[in-house]
């Protein structure tokens, strides 16, 4: 693509969509660090050592190892898009979750105190209207929420698909059984998957003709989890349902009435393995048995608009107001609770190689047992910094991303003592969120409009 125009690092061919022509133009500045020969021949992602089947470019991860956690978290995202079982964490890991396994990068340290430099920087779409899942990694394949949607080479930036017309405003990047899910952009009550590497249409869904807007909300190996309105005679939206669509057919495998008054907005959710966890705006904390749909518990918390609900070990957390909460995930029954201090409210938490990392408004930074609660540390040091939100981990290394604050950005904390290693910004002075997920030795952020790579180091 001659539209590409790089500032470091040998020159590559031009960047094919999946057609099999040349996308659109794109303006992409790279800056390579350490060895180029290894930044820019390196595929990051976390391989397996197994069959490589689906994977494009040389990149050794599998269909199945495509599957996204929250959370996130995420993800999920930062944190595991989905559950936190041993098998969901070593998928979320691949994700951008928490510690790849060797990638063949070779970057180098900058001196304490100091930021790197990006190594490539594009154009995004996501803007302020994303969710903390507006950024995933799925392989060797960073995609941004947003219209455009887009799918981008992590090594070098190069576009490798561009769809637009396909992601709605704000929408999560769901991950599951090798498969991206979006609530159809046509308003039309289908739900798209699509196959991460090339941005082609797998298959679409509806779930019937009495139900409105329908919204991804987890995935597995097996099914996608979706929340949607039950239309009445008059059009409006009263009662919504939680569906399961089969990831291989797209045919709906079960479909639950959930409780009234309940809503189909703001939910944060989890996978891990028969359970669905989700909370809504309404304070309630939901699990369900993702093969029947069957209601396992339910339980209000004294907090409604959940950043993130994190599911390890057994074991559900979330941020309720000033206490972090920890239930049981087959009953419900309270497992611990941790309080802030003071006024101090907690942010969503994290569970990343098995340590809950946390945030408060007082600005602190926390990292906790999530089997008991115990406080591992808490870093108090960061009063003149913003606090994060969102979290990616790499080694030793943990990286939050912050929220609304033109100081903030990607900061970079020793895990194993929350010191505050170095913050990185892109110089925008935009108050609008910020996003980090990992992808090998590479970290992936957004903020802005703007899409930049950094060595993870």
């Amino acid at each position: 693509m001659s539209g590409i125009r790089w500032l470091a690092g040998p020159r590559r061919g031009p960047p094919v969509g999946p057609s099999g022509h040349g996308v659109g133009r794109v303006s992409v500045e790279t800056q390579q660090q350490g060895d180029p020969a290894a930044a820019g021949a390196g595929r990051s992602g976390a391989g397996d050592g197994r069959s490589a089947a689906g994977a494009v470019r040389g990149a050794a991860v599998t269909r199945r190892r495509l599957l996204g956690t929250a959370g996130a978290g995420l993800v999920l995202a930062g944190a595991a898009l989905t559950g936190c079982t041993p098998d969901a964490e070593a998928e979320a890991d691949a994700a951008g979750g928490g510690s790849p396994e060797p990638s063949g990068d070779s970057f180098t340290t900058p001196p304490p105190g100091t930021a790197p430099k990006p190594l490539w920087q594009a154009p995004a779409a996501a803007g302020a209207l994303g969710s903390l899942d507006a950024l995933a990694v799925a392989g060797d394949v960073v995609i941004v929420s947003g219209d455009p949607l887009v799918g981008r080479d992590v090594a070098t930036g190069e576009e490798r698909w561009s769809r637009p017309g396909t992601a709605v405003p704000g929408a999560r990047l769901i991950l599951g059984g090798g498969r991206l899910y979006l609530a159809s952009a046509e308003y039309d009550g289908d739900v798209v998957a699509l196959d991460p590497a090339t941005g082609k249409e797998v298959w679409r869904s509806r779930l019937g003709g009495r139900y409105s807007m329908p919204r991804p909300v987890g995935a597995d190996g097996e099914r996608v989890y979706v929340v949607a309105g039950i239309l009445e005679k008059d059009h409006s939206v009263r009662e919504n349902v939680i569906a399961a669509i089969d990831t291989r057919t797209g045919k709906v495998a079960w479909s639950e009435r959930r409780d009234a008054g309940t809503e189909e907005f703001g939910l944060a959710s989890a996978v891990s393995g028969r359970r669905l966890v989700y909370t809504d705006q309404r304070r309630n904390v939901t699990v369900r048995d993702t093969v029947s749909g069957r209601q396992v518990w339910t339980r209000k918390t004294g907090r409604s608009g959940f950043d993130r609900v994190v599911v390890h070990d057994g074991g559900v957390m979330v941020s309720d107001g000033r206490t972090l909460r920890a239930y049981d995930l087959e009953n419900g029954a309270e497992r611990w609770s941790l309080d802030a201090g003071g006024f101090a409210s907690f942010n969503g938490p994290a569970v990343l190689d098995g340590v809950l990392y946390v945030s408060d408004s007082s600005r602190a930074l926390w990292a906790v047992d999530p089997s008991s609660g115990r406080k591992l540390w808490r870093n108090e040091d960061l009063l003149d910094h913003s606090f994060p939100v969102q979290f990616a981990k790499v080694g030793n290394t943990l990286y939050g991303a912050t929220r609304f604050d033109e100081k903030g950005g990607v900061h970079a904390y020793d895990a194993r003592t929350g010191k505050l290693r170095w913050t990185w910004n892109d110089g925008s002075g935009s108050v609008e969120q910020w996003y980090v997920v990992s992808a090998g030795r590479r970290l992936a952020a957004l903020h802005a409009r703007k899409l930049s790579a950094l060595p993870a180091v």
